[in-house]
């Protein structure tokens, strides 16, 4: 009789233990104690300003796995250096998918170089997830569907620096500056839609750069002479601080715009000089460390302290951006439960309803539906005074 019991017992066992099995799921790069990710970063070229974000990311799993990861499994991020070259981001790319056998790609920073593995990903069925650019071609379900963003839409943000000049200054005569590339006509596009029809009779001067430009003297020279009362201006870190210290040095005082991808106060500001950046404006989706608003927010505390574990520059707003993205990929991955696949992971990411996350401000959400995967829709406006940027108005909303 026991032993008839004892086989009972080993066989429920048995097929409870192939059910456990089977409700797992697993795609390419996971297991019951793995899950590999990948990404790319410029922690060299022209835009390694934008590497602090990668450290970030990297150190946040770290110190998860130490934890003991998400649902007993360590996050494998592996992280490669393209040096913000596009045809660098296709050898490091092909790299992970092919060699390493990644999950998913998550938080590549740039629109040009992310822009040369879209079809790729897409393509291969590969999660290309958190994409940190806010170019129109991440919210393109129809051709890209494996492709998804996590930073406001750079249209969004410029069409609200140009209806505040309509409404503040509107009789101003606008120069604008901006990369040569995707990222800077999808932020000159958006600029000209928030001036309306008025964007050709204000706007009196037009110069780009190239990110292989030795420097933009020449460029800002050229538009303090048209006459320029305001000025746009559309950079990566390195080109802004140069853009914002020769406005300086001209002695030139526009109603200055810088946008939220140069606005960091460790990797622009202070490079440019604090002197120089007085009166700056921008829009912001982040609390700003060091900001006295924040200074008792529980979450501002949580990330001035992991920012001094990691021997991180927590006044680089960068630094910010990197660590909600990994807030943002540990939930999706936790949310995913053990359905690791590539086709659930888009299904999470796709359904994305955060009333708040940490550093974000407050008013500022995030949410994805299967149709519209810009998951921010509202901004704030901030100025730069004395050491640190200063809120003003209210929450905008696309």
């Amino acid at each position: 009789m026991i032993i008839r019991m004892m086989a009972f017992a080993a066989a429920t066992f048995a097929l409870v233990g192939a059910a456990t099995a089977a409700d797992k799921q697993y795609g390419p790069g996971a297991s019951d104690t793995e899950i590999k990710i990948g990404n790319t970063m410029p922690y060299s070229g022209p835009a390694s300003a934008y590497s602090v974000m990668g450290r970030v990311e990297t150190a946040y799993f770290k110190k998860l796995n130490d934890r003991g990861g998400i649902n007993g499994r360590k996050v494998n991020l592996i992280s490669l250096d393209d040096a913000f070259s596009p045809p660098k981001t296709v050898e490091q790319t092909r790299r992970l998918v092919e060699s390493e056998g990644v999950l998913a790609m998550y938080g590549s920073i740039g629109t040009a170089t992310s822009a040369a593995v879209q079809k790729y990903l897409n393509v291969k069925k590969v999660p290309q997830i958190l994409v940190s650019s806010g170019g129109t071609r991440w919210n393109d379900l129809k051709d890209y569907p494996w492709s998804m963003p996590f930073y406001p839409s750079y249209e969004m943000e410029a069409a609200i620096y140009g209806k505040y000049i309509l409404a503040h200054k509107p009789d101003a005569k606008i120069a604008i500056l901006s990369q040569n590339d995707d990222a800077g006509r999808d932020y000159v596009r958006g600029f000209k839609k928030g001036l309306g029809d008025k964007a050709a009779s204000m706007v009196v001067a037009e110069v780009t750069y190239d990110l292989t430009d030795a420097t933009i003297d020449s460029q800002i020279i050229k538009l303090k002479a048209s006459g320029a009362d305001t000025l746009f201006t559309m950079a990566t870190p390195k080109f802004g601080a140069m853009a914002i210290r020769k406005v300086h040095e001209l002695d030139w005082k526009p109603l200055n715009f810088v946008v939220s991808v140069a606005s960091s106060i460790g990797s622009v500001l202070e490079p440019a000089g604090l002197d120089a950046s007085q009166g700056l404006i921008s829009a912001v989706s982040d609390k700003t460390p060091g900001d006295p608003m924040w200074k008792d927010a529980p979450d501002m505390k949580e990330f001035l302290a992991f920012m001094n574990e990691i021997g991180v520059e927590s006044s680089d707003t960068l630094a910010v951006r990197g660590y909600v993205s990994a807030i943002m990929l540990h939930r999706i991955l936790e949310r995913a439960g053990d359905n690791l696949t590539r086709e659930n992971i888009m299904r999470v990411a796709t359904s994305i309803d955060e009333e708040s996350l940490p550093m974000l401000l407050p008013g500022i959400s995030v949410k994805t539906t299967p149709t519209d995967v810009s998951g921010f829709h509202s901004l704030r406006l901030q100025r730069f005074e004395g050491k640190g940027w200063v809120l003003f108005g209210d929450v905008i909303t696309d």
